[in-house]
């Protein structure tokens, strides 16, 4: 993973209110902490960081002026309606050190005709070199049968990762699809009439081939 060089300025300012204004400034309040150092409260720059933040657990170099340190993200925190930063807490890390992170899952190929994939966990609880987090993690359901289920202990991972999850865990379950009586079943049975709120009873799942520690600071 390529290390994203960003520029940290410090902060004495606290509070929703001085959050706000360094939010208005093009900022994001930021923490950076561990190893033993005491806090650092920063401001870092929002274009940026949010770019950076793209990428499953990126990888900082933090110039703070006077040093420069490793870091990752251990809790970001966004507006729930507007989505935009908050706050982000940067946990510290060494070169060689190992950290256990959450990597996102991502599915490739498509299951057999007539199936239902449902993804039971989104990502995966790893230990990772801090220089070498996998950005993901790939899992291929090519081909799968109904009745297939992925259990965390048989996804493959990049040398040097390490599962930390419960081997027997469920990650991905491929089940028989509905068909179109069991949907209409199901309606009638939730007193839907005929036509109304198909839509919002078809299953979240995908269908193939059928019809951060934190440092507790509050802004």
């Amino acid at each position: 993973m390529s290390e994203v060089k960003i520029k940290a300025e410090s902060r004495t300012e606290f509070g929703k209110g001085a959050a706000r204004r360094i939010r208005r400034a093009g900022l994001v309040p930021a923490v950076l902490y561990g190893h033993g150092s005491a806090p650092v409260h920063i401001t870092l720059p929002g274009h940026e960081l949010m770019l950076a933040l793209k990428t499953a657990n990126a990888l900082f170099d933090v110039d703070l002026g006077e040093r420069s340190e490793l870091a990752i993200p251990k809790q970001v925190q966004r507006d729930p309606i507007k989505g935009f930063l908050e706050h982000v807490d940067l946990l510290i890390v060494r070169r060689g050190e190992k950290v256990v992170v959450e990597v996102p899952v991502t599915l490739t190929g498509e299951a057999a005709p007539g199936s239902l994939v449902s993804t039971e966990h989104t990502t995966l609880s790893v230990e990772a070199e801090a220089t070498h987090i996998p950005a993901g993690i790939e899992v291929s359901i090519e081909g799968s049968e109904v009745g297939t289920q992925i259990l965390a202990k048989d996804i493959p991972l990049p040398r040097g990762v390490t599962l930390q999850l419960e081997p027997e865990t469920l990650v991905v379950n491929v089940a028989a699809a509905p068909t179109a009586e069991q949907i209409e079943g199901e309606l009638a049975e939730a007193g839907v009439g005929e036509g109304e709120g198909a839509e919002a009873a078809a299953p979240e799942a995908t269908e193939e081939g059928a019809g951060e520690e934190s440092s507790g600071e509050q802004e």
